[in-house]
């Protein structure tokens, strides 16, 4: 839900208060703690995901499984299996990998500044996601996915693109 409280974090990820999602990405966004998950199936092939066009920030742009934020009060680890729930109508485990630090700007009044925890699972079976968050998905080798991400950039998630790479790196974790 839009009004639910972010948790906003310093640079070591300690919980330093909360905030809206919509003050945490307006103008000046304030660091909070997020996450991203990645699925991969037992081909190895990564799901991606295509944001919906209600988005404020990336609409119908390419990226990872699943990414949502922990609201006040909830553990992180649990929040990624909720929002893979809620948003993919999947039930999976997801493994912890990294976290990392970005910030990225997507036009004047929006924006991300995010500590991002990395999660990995796999999943074989339907996915039946929800509209409101995701327009498009598909199963892709990690081979076209390179490809596709070099050739057409813009196409992808910015903080995405900033872990993909080492996130494909430890996909035998799962």
């Amino acid at each position: 839900m839009e009004n639910d409280a972010l948790i906003l974090v310093d640079d070591n990820d300690n919980e330093i208060g909360n905030d809206s999602k919509t003050n945490c990405h307006y103008r000046e966004p304030k660091l909070h703690r997020a996450f991203s998950v990645f699925i991969f199936n037992s081909k190895g092939d990564m799901l991606i995901t295509r944001r919906s066009g209600s988005k404020k920030t990336w609409p119908l742009h390419w990226s990872n499984a699943c990414c949502s934020h922990p609201r006040k009060g909830e553990i992180t680890d649990a929040a990624a299996v909720r929002r893979t729930k809620e948003e993919l109508g999947i039930s999976c485990s997801l493994k912890f990998l990294f976290k990392f630090q970005y910030a990225a700007r997507y036009n004047e009044e929006w924006g991300e500044k995010e500590l991002d925890w990395v999660y990995l699972g796999r999943h074989e079976g339907p996915i039946n996601p929800d509209p409101g968050e995701i327009s498009g998905w598909k199963f892709v080798s990690v081979q076209e996915l390179k490809n596709d991400m070099e050739k057409s950039p813009g196409n992808y998630t910015p903080w995405f693109k900033l872990c993909a790479e080492k996130v494909i790196g430890r996909m035998g974790g799962i």
